[in-house]
């Protein structure tokens, strides 16, 4: 069981830091900080998008529109912790 428990947290902080690293670069681009005509950035952002949209694109279908503002990956973040912090060890140990 512990080791379910410690794979699922591997998995978990594996997501939560893309994620880091997915807003921290959004931030980026868009203060021009991060030029998208980069290739190696544009390669980045373009990776980063397609494995996170599967965990975004639930999300915005329940939200509000704000449209200059996606608040998807504020609310899978804090689940991500959530889930990360409290759910998954009151299941497993």
């Amino acid at each position: 069981m512990l080791v379910i428990y410690q794979l699922l947290d591997l998995i978990l902080g594996v997501v939560y830091w893309i994620m880091i690293i997915h807003i921290i670069m959004s931030w980026l681009i868009s203060f021009q900080v991060l030029n998208m005509h980069q290739p190696f950035v544009g390669q980045m952002w373009t990776g980063l998008n397609k494995l996170l949209e599967p965990i975004y694109r639930p999300i915005r279908r329940f939200m509000p529109d704000t449209h200059p503002l996606d608040l998807a990956p504020l609310v899978a973040f804090v689940g991500l912790i959530a889930l990360r912090s409290i759910i998954l060890p009151a299941i497993f140990l």
